[in-house]
């Protein structure tokens, strides 16, 4: 049953402001599966009143980033050098575009540039100034550049470096977009992060047979190892939110942030990227093995407490740097991973 955006509203309106006067204000809302129409509006209203995130921007974006930041090391390049296609352009696409505009920036271009290295198609085609009833989101990303209706169009006329897929439309990286991808660049980035698995854009034996074992993958439904004719045997990463929101949720809640600010995620982003050796990269793979997630999320926490303490705008003074030491050993060594 649909619910109407009014009574989503309503909902959170009597839900967040006394369950933060019964806990305080650092008590962390995570907001989750809300619908396109009302993800952003929601996020952005609430995200300076109370401390929330969403994971299905954030998260997703922060645990896609990681896997593109890991990838800069096989292509030997800055992020900044890269453009990139999008098939989709709901919540996930603008959460995982907005954070790559971030490190972009970070990197030292300006914002105007980097907007034009993201491109965007969804179910009308390419998202190109000009074009009706685009919303604000939609808006910011929109090219100059004539309309182009399908993806294997915009893929051939933009040539981008990597393909992120994020709009549940299975198979919507044929055999030609692979195999363009792989003409294009030495090694083409191909992120197919749709799930369940029904709905991924390509599976990992499809990206790395058609683009001849140079493709990078992710998905973000798990896939079995790929053996190619020729021996090469490839291990694909999956995208797992899972990376993401534990390490940042105790990083928050023990350093007492009040408001979560994209900052966060890029870090975290960093974090879990960092985690990924030069064995794990040469097998194919742009995340830590997922049974690390407690020693990943302790060091994203760690990260997290240390930005908050030299941004002192966001959290507690830094006596509290021991408290969150002190917080995750106890977590890390109280409950066993087996």
């Amino acid at each position: 049953m649909s619910i109407s955006s009014y009574v989503v509203e309503i909902f959170l309106s009597i839900f967040n402001y006394p369950l933060t006067c019964r806990y305080g204000m650092n008590c962390l809302i995570q907001f989750e599966d809300f619908a396109n129409a009302n993800a952003f509006r929601l996020l952005n209203k609430y995200r300076n009143r109370y401390c929330t995130f969403n994971d299905d921007i954030q998260g997703t974006a922060s645990v896609a980033v990681a896997g593109i930041f890991a990838a800069l090391r096989i292509t030997k390049n800055k992020l900044s050098d890269h453009k990139f296609v999008f098939q989709g352009a709901g919540e996930a696409a603008m959460g995982i575009a907005h954070l790559i505009l971030m490190a972009m920036e970070k990197e030292g271009i300006s914002r105007e540039d980097a907007i034009k290295k993201i491109w965007m198609v969804d179910s009308k085609g390419l998202i190109v100034k000009g074009r009706s009833h685009l919303n604000h989101e939609k808006e910011m990303f929109a090219q100059d550049h004539p309309n182009v209706k399908t993806l294997e169009e915009v893929v051939q006329k933009v040539k981008p470096t990597a393909i992120i897929g994020v709009a549940a439309v299975a198979g919507a990286f044929t055999e030609k977009i692979l195999k363009d991808m792989a003409a294009f660049n030495e090694r083409p980035i191909v992120f197919a992060l749709s799930n369940p698995t029904s709905k991924a854009e390509c599976t990992a034996e499809q990206c790395y047979r058609l683009t001849e074992g140079r493709g990078i993958f992710a998905s973000g439904s798990p896939f079995s190892k790929v053996t190619l004719p020729n021996g090469q045997t490839f291990f694909p990463g999956q995208g797992n939110n899972a990376y993401v929101f534990p390490g940042v949720a105790l990083g928050v809640i023990a350093c007492g942030v009040r408001h979560i600010s994209d900052d966060i995620f890029l870090i975290t982003a960093e974090s879990i990227a960092a985690e990924v050796t030069e064995q794990n990269l040469a097998e194919g793979r742009l995340y830590p093995p997922l049974d690390s997630i407690r020693e990943v999320s302790l060091k994203i926490a760690v990260k997290v407490s240390i930005s908050t303490f030299i941004s002192t705008s966001h959290g507690r003074e830094g006596r509290n740097c021991l408290g969150i030491i002190f917080a995750l050993w106890f977590v890390n060594s109280t409950y066993s991973t087996a």
